[in-house]
């Protein structure tokens, strides 16, 4: 072995050395919030086909970060980046229903105060941030103060009414550092479907990118972590037909106890795409 060699080699291997407990220490509190008995078991039993460890890793979640999350829905990630953020020095934002738009309905005022009122314990959660989000609402935050934003199967929410998504992907720009990431799921359409506005629930990648782009973001990279190919994705209520929503019957009747729940139960939840986008700089 000639000596440059033998000197690389002790190179790396200290550098290896030197690296590995950080990036143990790293991990090691991203699965402890995961595993967290805090959590409730309707998201504990939803982690098979929401894949948290893989998905956050994939958005490049790390310690120490400002993460804002918009419309939490059921605090399924809440719960992990609450107390992660707590445990690593980082911060956790939940962009909520809008106190202050008029048309705010009262139940969304409701949700939100109970909402609140769950994550309020900052022994488990530490201090979480909430801040009013929607089509109207003002800036999430100080312009280029994040460094994660996530948005967990609401695009297609988005998409129903012109002009809404786009307002709503220039605050995600704007509240965003410079590098920056824009972390997105969503149920994923067929390629073919590429003028789908989401009304089912399902919504074309490609429209997705065109509207991460029109904001100013640079697609970064996909993920098949959340892929399913048994999600045929036509259904008779959408994708709302599939776990965990399964829904039975036209939006605004009772369930229907003898729709036939076997097969769509057998798909499991949707076929979903993961993106990274990062705003340039």
């Amino acid at each position: 072995m000639t000596c440059r060699r033998h000197l690389l080699l002790v190179a790396a291997a200290t550098f290896c050395l030197s690296a590995s407990p950080v990036l143990a220490a790293e991990d090691a509190a991203l699965r402890a919030a995961i595993a967290s008995p805090d959590r409730t078991p309707a998201n504990v039993a939803r982690d098979g086909a929401r894949h948290p460890y893989d998905s956050l890793t994939f958005w490049g979640l790390k310690p120490g970060r400002a993460v804002i999350e918009v419309s939490p829905g059921g605090g399924y990630w809440t719960e992990i980046l609450a107390p992660y953020a707590k445990a690593t020095g980082g911060t956790y934002v939940a962009g909520v229903a809008d106190l202050a738009n008029p048309k705010t309905s009262d139940g969304a005022r409701k949700g939100r105060a109970n909402f609140e009122a769950r994550f309020a314990n900052p022994d488990k959660y530490g201090s979480v941030q909430f801040v009013n989000f929607g089509p109207v609402a003002a800036p999430l935050g100080a312009p280029g103060s994040a460094d994660l934003v996530l948005t967990a199967r609401n695009v297609h929410n988005w998409t129903v009414q012109p002009g809404v998504a786009d307002k709503i992907f220039a605050d995600f720009f704007a509240v965003l550092k410079p590098g920056g990431i824009l972390a997105v799921e969503d149920h994923r359409a067929d390629p073919k479907s590429e003028t789908d506005k989401g009304a089912d629930g399902y919504l074309a990648t490609a429209t997705v990118v065109a509207l991460a782009e029109k904001a100013g973001f640079k697609l970064d990279a996909k993920s098949e972590i959340n892929a399913n190919p048994r999600d045929t994705k036509d259904y008779p209520f959408g994708v709302w037909t599939l776990p965990p929503t399964r829904q039975s019957a036209p939006d605004g009747q009772p369930a229907d106890p003898a729709f036939d729940r076997a097969k769509y139960d057998a798909i499991g939840e949707s076929d979903r795409m993961t993106l990274r986008f990062r705003k340039p700089g």
